[in-house]
């Protein structure tokens, strides 16, 4: 696929209409990896969202997690309150329907889906994980439901996959950003991703029946990059131009969506409205530096001319202030 074939559509004032699909399959090479950098610097430039084929994760991995996920959200309310994310440490677990408010100076519901929420963790278990030993502001262990196995082992199948892509992507960052490919190899150590499965139930189902109560209200995301899993044949996924539009970004077969986070300092607005009629699933990894790690201008981002818009603070930190905002905790 070329440049001109995956690039996104735009408007007469410029303004993205669709949004590029790259193919990944080009990446074994340094040439290879340097033609998909500016890809992506195109598409993070003029959107900052993009879908990536040729991604690696089997369609068997995405039909477990489904399956698992189903499963687990149709499990009585009682059951899966039992980990309820603000009863252990640092928002791992379970969050209800309205829980979470991302948007709340124009949503005073809350925000109508359900998920659940992990970081790292291996698939054997481990006394001592050397990946937890920095995590700081964002320590805390996964929880699981004791009498549902399948559903970590489905959930940590796809994570690890989904990781896997994340460092695919993370040399191409760094290429689109003029930077050495392994510049963030050091910064990226030991996995900060987090998971979250998340199920948008059916609108009549709302408390107050109001369709318009968005699934996700609108924002950004806190890392630097999210991966993004959704349901086929359900659109909900909306992205705001720079006309203040709200563009579509229908799931589209054998791809994984993939938008730019705080972390990276190139703001991309979305949101998800369930306006399908149907229950919806999705699975956003939202992956990021180690927790550790301070986040500062990139040098080739800052000069004389341009200086830092954004004051240093470590990544663990960051995360930890924006998940208490959306859950309006202390």
């Amino acid at each position: 696929m070329s440049l001109a074939e995956s690039a996104a559509g735009v408007d007469p004032s410029g303004a993205f209409t669709s949004i590029p699909i790259i193919d990944l399959t080009k990446g074994a090479t340094l040439e290879g990896r340097a033609a998909l950098a500016q890809e992506v610097r195109d598409a993070c430039m003029k959107v900052g969202f993009f879908y990536v084929q040729n991604h690696g994760i089997p369609q068997t991995c995405f039909d477990n997690v489904l399956a698992a996920m189903q499963t687990y959200f149709g499990l009585p309310m009682e059951a899966k309150m039992k980990l309820y994310h603000k009863t252990v440490a640092n928002f791992k677990g379970y969050s209800p329907p309205l829980d979470a408010n991302i948007d709340a100076a124009n949503n005073d519901r809350g925000d109508f889906h359900e998920g659940f929420e992990i970081g790292w963790e291996e698939f054997e278990v481990k006394a001592n994980d050397e990946k937890r030993a920095d995590d700081g502001a964002m320590a805390g262990a996964n929880v699981w439901p004791d009498d549902y196995p399948g559903f970590r082992d489905a959930c940590l199948e796809y994570y690890h996959a989904a990781v896997n892509v994340g460092k695919t992507l993370f040399p191409l960052f760094a290429l689109a950003l003029e930077l050495p490919e392994t510049y963030f190899d050091d910064k990226t150590k030991n996995s900060a991703a987090i998971m979250r499965a998340l199920h948008y139930p059916l609108q009549e189902c709302h408390p107050d029946g109001d369709s318009e109560t968005p699934g996700i209200g609108a924002h950004t995301d806190f890392e630097c990059f999210t991966i993004l899993w959704q349901q086929p044949d359900i659109q909900t996924l909306q992205v705001m131009n720079s006309e203040k539009r709200w563009i579509d970004a229908p799931p589209i077969k054998d791809t994984l969506v993939i938008n730019i986070g705080d972390q990276l300092a190139l703001w991309t607005i979305h949101r998800a409205m369930n306006k399908s009629g149907k229950e919806r699933y999705s699975i956003p990894l939202f992956f990021g530096t180690d927790y550790h790690v301070n986040i500062a201008p990139i040098p080739s981002c800052v000069s004389a001319d341009r200086p830092a818009k954004y004051s240093p603070i470590t990544a663990g930190d960051y995360v930890n202030k924006r998940l208490k905002d959306m859950y309006h905790t202390a």
